[in-house]
């Protein structure tokens, strides 16, 4: 049986503009400008400027508040001009993104580095081979389509003839997309269009050694062939014994074969200059944060890279001035109403959006602030051993901020620094206890983790056991486990796939 009943709770929702501001947290300066000028595209009430003539004030017009206190006894209590007297009160002269911690910017415009795509460098050497019809050239353009951004033709041939019928309507056999398949394994960069990792290299190998005629040359390339076609997973899990023994080679004779298959790319798009079918360009590493020295001091800085002063539109606040004119002592007629609820809505989410802007950047501020002072002793030195055990919890009880926000703040950005540019969540990390009781940060553990793995025999590389030991000589006591965590987390292969001849 169905009942009605009445209930209280309490329950706790973002607002659209905590959700902007969010948002914006997690955007770099890199991107940051992209995202003003798509606000800018879809609210004309925003726009750009470094200054703003003295607003109106539509409180200083007595007929107009008569004629507001008669809208006031409506009974469709609207409250438009409320909004207006609010709006002016604000006195929205000019909201800038820039402030005291902000560092100038002579150019604001950021290099871009223009280049052909992958894609379009395999097309236009489509354009110099010949064809018996159109349809092996349509072929040809399909599989290259299909190359992903590593090089690599992922679709099976009857994908492809499935692909060819219902994007294209037509129709043909899978052996002509083995014929057009190799064909495009042909262009540049040598490798491209393989189905898999194995046959990449094999078609790099043969054309490395196409025109070669040293007879000790060609036996080595033979060798190496018959080690990626016949024993290419003893080669990939790199047991050497196990080849040595099944091919009857010497030390020497392996040695050399595989310095050949290591010589060839594992990503042969990774050639091209973009390495990408996504028409990449060249990646910079804009920082978000600029601290220098200063005869000891340390100064914090925003970068505000292409970040542009932002403010209501002029042309908006006359469309309200114009409202006021039209509607002294009389009640507002429905259309005026509709165009300035318009309005309103527009400016409204103008306002939002700057606030929300200058709380990310007083927040980005605020929590850099409280790292750099956290690791005041790198900051000076840039000895990482300095860098003391951090997690965003501290950050968040200093700053009073939540540790979601810091987490957010944290992601995907970086300090510019007298020592280098750094990622900002390389400063966060646990700590561990040494034998001494003294509390040091998991970076310094890290760190002398890979110096050892760099420093080792690589012909009998250390496991993680012995590892462990090593550190525990050194005073940090951690378990196996951890040494094998902390190798995954610097992508450290194991020891066996770190062996070489």
């Amino acid at each position: 049986m169905l009942r009605q009943s009445l209930s209280q709770r309490m329950i706790q929702k973002l607002s659209p503009q905590q959700i902007q501001l969010m948002k914006l947290l997690q955007i770099p300066t890199a991107t940051l400008d992209q995202r003003i000028q798509e606000e800018l595209e879809v609210n004309p009430a925003l726009e750009e400027g470094e200054e703003y003539d003295e607003v109106f004030d539509i409180n200083d017009d007595d007929h107009f508040r008569e004629g507001e206190e008669k809208e006031k006894k409506e009974e469709e209590n609207f409250e438009l001009d409320d909004y207006l007297n609010d709006y002016i009160e604000d006195d929205p002269t000019l909201y800038k993104l820039k402030g005291d911690y902000y560092v100038d910017d002579e150019e604001k415009a950021a290099p871009i580095a223009v280049a052909t795509s992958f894609h379009e460098h395999l097309v236009q050497q489509l354009g110099m081979m010949e064809f018996v019809d159109e349809t092996e050239e349509l072929v040809a353009h399909q599989i290259i389509g299909s190359i992903d951004e590593d090089g690599y033709l992922r679709r099976a041939p009857e994908e492809l003839v499935d692909d060819l019928l219902f994007t294209q309507n037509v129709e043909v056999e899978e052996e002509t997309i083995i014929k057009m398949l190799a064909k495009v394994q042909k262009l540049e960069p040598v490798g491209i269009g393989a189905r898999d990792l194995q046959e990449s290299l094999l078609i790099q190998l043969d054309s490395r050694f196409e025109h070669e005629t040293d007879p000790e040359k060609l036996r080595i390339k033979h060798i190496a062939h018959k080690i990626l076609s016949k024993y290419f997973n003893e080669f990939s899990k790199k047991h050497f014994t196990r080849l040595k023994r099944s091919l009857g080679l010497s030390d020497s004779e392996l040695k050399d074969a595989i310095d050949e298959i290591i010589k060839l790319n594992p990503k042969p798009a990774s050639a091209f200059s973009n390495g990408s079918g996504k028409n990449r360009v060249n990646q910079y590493v804009v920082p978000d944060f600029i601290i220098t020295n200063r005869d000891g001091d340390l100064e914090l800085t925003l970068n505000n890279k292409n970040a542009p002063d932002l403010r209501i539109s002029d042309q908006y606040v006359d469309i309200l001035k114009g409202y006021k004119d039209n509607t002294k002592g009389r009640r507002s007629t429905k259309q005026e109403k509709e165009a300035v609820m318009f309005i309103k809505q527009k400016i409204d989410s103008a306002k939002w959006f700057i606030d929300a802007i200058k709380q990310r950047q007083e927040t980005l501020y605020n929590t850099m602030y409280t790292i750099m002072q956290y690791q005041e002793d790198y900051f000076r030195t840039g000895d990482e051993r300095t860098i003391r055990p951090m997690i965003l919890k501290d950050i968040a009880e200093v700053t009073g901020l939540d540790i979601s926000t810091v987490s957010r703040v944290a992601n995907s950005k970086f300090v510019q620094t007298e020592f280098g540019t750094k990622r900002l969540k390389d400063f966060f990390s646990e700590s561990i206890q040494t034998s001494t009781g003294e509390e040091v940060s998991t970076l310094e553990v890290k760190n002398i983790l890979t110096d050892m793995i760099g420093a080792e025999n690589k012909k009998k590389p250390l496991s993680d056991e012995k590892l462990k030991d090593l550190l525990r000589n050194k005073g940090y006591n951690i378990a196996r486990r951890t040494v094998a965590k902390y190798r995954e987390q610097l992508n450290i292969p194991v020891a066996r796939l770190r062996k070489e001849l």
